[in-house]
């Protein structure tokens, strides 16, 4: 065979092996998007956790219905986080024998082994043309060396949730809007920015006063951290009523304005936004005790200037809501400017009128 034609054919070759390899590499990768069993047997999640739902046995029968097993209860907040309407059902998994700890204003003291379970879904009353599921549950797990946030995502047939450590997005058109949305699901990471607290991650919400209310079990309806109490799951005495107790902000009954616009920004904001959070260097402080008025916003100018302040001057201006840069960022889904920065894809309207209206009656 001519040089020349030697060429030609390893040139042949080479383009076939490089077509296979690109074939290869993009099965792979679909493979790894739709399949369910790449997801399970995938090693490098099985390192991190549990690759399916089903396999932590915090549920008992049909997986969807959350019916939990022993040493798991259902718990409710008083003031829930705004996550695109997304409705939550929470579980606590506690180690047989051990002991849940008050900690005063802050989120309990849980024990090594216990895992914090949140599903989020959507009812059937919220979705345009399909019927009501579960869309992710998020774990967050107390490890030896601290917490740990693994997210799952739900198969389309309802009958397991898979763990995601890059997250997702699933489309979703409800009812009271007027274009879907992607619904996105946290990576690993993501859980991490929200639930950073001194630069460890921290749970967020079952801290006293968020518990401190009535819930439904099968033996009747009890305030919750009695009920707790009475399963020996807390040592220390308790009494609900000379204990916290945070309004329900969607209830315009349960507290004034001021109370309800408090929690809101407490649950909404105050994770992220105090003195140990990730967003400390912003000199705002929405945590729900704070009484100092410049660190809660007001008069209060923006410390790092540019699209998100909308051109305002100060983060919240008494009595006009319109120029409070808090109002601003509230209301928009450019990602420049919103906030909170992750776990939503459209704008809370009856947490925007809520502010409004407490800036609206500052003094």
């Amino acid at each position: 065979m001519r040089p020349f034609n030697s060429i030609i054919l390893i040139i042949i070759l080479t383009g076939l092996v490089a077509c296979h390899r690109k074939k290869t590499k993009d099965e792979k990768v679909t493979t790894r998007e739709n399949s369910e069993e790449t997801i399970r047997e995938n090693p490098t999640y099985a390192s991190v956790g549990l690759t399916k739902l089903s396999d932590y046995h915090f549920f008992k029968g049909k997986l969807s219905e959350l019916n939990p097993s022993k040493n798991v209860i259902h718990y409710e907040l008083n003031s829930m986080l705004f996550s695109d309407y997304a409705r939550k059902k929470r579980f606590i998994s506690l180690p047989e024998g051990e002991k849940i700890h008050l900690n005063g204003s802050e989120v309990l003291d849980f024990p090594v082994g216990t895992v914090l379970i949140k599903n989020f879904y959507y009812g059937d009353d919220q979705l345009k043309n399909e019927p009501g599921k579960i869309l992710e549950t998020r774990l967050l797990m107390r490890e030896e060396n601290g917490w740990k946030a693994l997210p799952y995502i739900w198969n389309k047939e309802q009958t397991e949730a898979y763990l995601e450590i890059t997250g997702g997005s699933v489309p979703i058109f409800l009812i009271n809007q007027e274009h879907p949305i992607d619904y996105g699901i946290p990576t690993m990471l993501q859980c991490k920015s929200c639930h950073e607290k001194n630069g460890a991650i921290q749970p967020i919400g079952p801290s006293v006063r968020q518990l401190n209310r009535k819930n439904e079990y099968k033996e009747g309806t009890f305030n919750q951290l009695s009920y707790m109490h009475q399963l020996g799951w807390i040592e220390e005495s308790v009494d609900p009523a000379q204990m916290e107790v945070s309004v329900d902000y969607s209830d315009p009954y349960s507290g004034t304005t001021r109370e309800r616009a408090r929690a809101y920004l407490d649950v909404n904001c105050g994770h992220c936004h105090r003195p140990e959070g990730p967003a400390k260097n912003s000199g705002l402080n929405l945590r729900y005790n704070n009484e100092d008025l410049f660190s809660l916003g007001v008069d209060k100018g923006p410390v790092a200037a540019g699209k998100g302040s909308g051109g305002l001057m100060f983060d919240i201006v008494p009595g006009q809501p319109d120029a409070s840069i808090l109002v601003f960022r509230m209301n928009s889904t450019d990602p420049a400017i919103m906030m909170p920065e992750l776990g939503r894809k459209t704008i809370h309207k009856e947490g925007i009128e809520l502010i409004r209206k407490w800036i609206e009656e500052m003094d």
